[in-house]
């Protein structure tokens, strides 16, 4: 019988004994009704899983003994970070849940000129937790152990500012990534594209659901992107970034 995974944001260690967070602890006690004795599975981004055994429950607390971790390799050898125009309400649940089971390691979601979702400050923060856990979800279902990094919505310039800067590591962008962007009239296809020795990721650009602007397109060409066009009809923005994003993963990375 497959375990519940559930993530937690704390430190773990096989033999540790732990009370977890309000969030999962209601999760598996209220919802699921795990009592002592059950089994469930923790992780919480490290790369690894953690069996679990329920020790207390209660209406208020969840109790759990951590046995080994299980190291969990399915993380694809192809680096795919999504830049992402801001889109309405499900359609970026959407494409944050699929992006994460299909292997996006981070998403900067971004507002160009034709977006029609406007964010301020308040809002902004509030859709980002949201995001997250969305991104989190998605993990626990489908298996991974680390969690995509989702980015704080910036304008377009600041993304493209931005890039070749991680909080998960620290470089500036050499001869390592290809940069694409999503244009029905791009140069590139997905049947004629290659990708060099030596490029470990993929950076994609996604529009809104207006569309790419001439002035975001010439500061994406600017940026070292490529126009890609993925076939002859013109594909709505929840759909696009996944269909090059499956596309990218069949040819050159982990799907197939």
């Amino acid at each position: 019988m497959r375990l519940t995974r559930v993530y937690v944001e704390m430190p773990l260690a096989v033999g540790a004994e732990l009370a977890l967070p309000d969030g999962p602890a209601a999760h598996l006690a209220r919802v699921l009704r795990l009592a002592v004795g059950d089994r469930c599975v923790l992780f919480n981004g490290d790369g690894q899983d953690y069996p679990a055994i329920v020790t207390a429950a209660g209406k208020r607390e969840l109790r759990v003994r951590l046995d080994a971790p299980v190291a969990v390799d399915n993380e694809s050898s192809l680096r795919i970070v999504l830049l992402q125009g801001v889109a309405r309400g499900e359609k970026m649940d959407l494409i944050l849940q699929k992006a994460t089971e299909l292997g996006v390691v981070e998403v900067r979601p971004l507002v160009s000129q034709r977006s029609e979702v406007k964010l301020d400050a308040a809002r902004a923060a509030r859709r980002l937790i949201h995001w997250q856990g969305v991104v989190i979800a998605a993990c626990e279902q489908c298996g991974r152990a680390r969690v995509p990094l989702v980015a704080a919505p910036l304008p377009l310039s600041a993304v493209l500012a931005g890039l070749g800067t991680s909080p998960h590591r620290e470089r500036v962008h050499q001869a390592d990534d290809l940069r694409l962007l999503l244009d029905p009239d791009g140069d590139l296809a997905i049947r004629d594209l290659t990708i060099a020795n030596g490029v470990t990721e993929v950076v994609l650009a996604v529009g809104p659901e207006g569309g790419w602007s001439p002035d975001d397109r010439g500061q994406l060409l600017a940026a070292g992107f490529g126009g890609l066009r993925l076939g002859p009809r013109i594909l709505r923005t929840e759909t696009a970034g996944l269909a090059a994003i499956a596309a990218l993963q069949a040819g050159f990375g982990d799907l197939g």
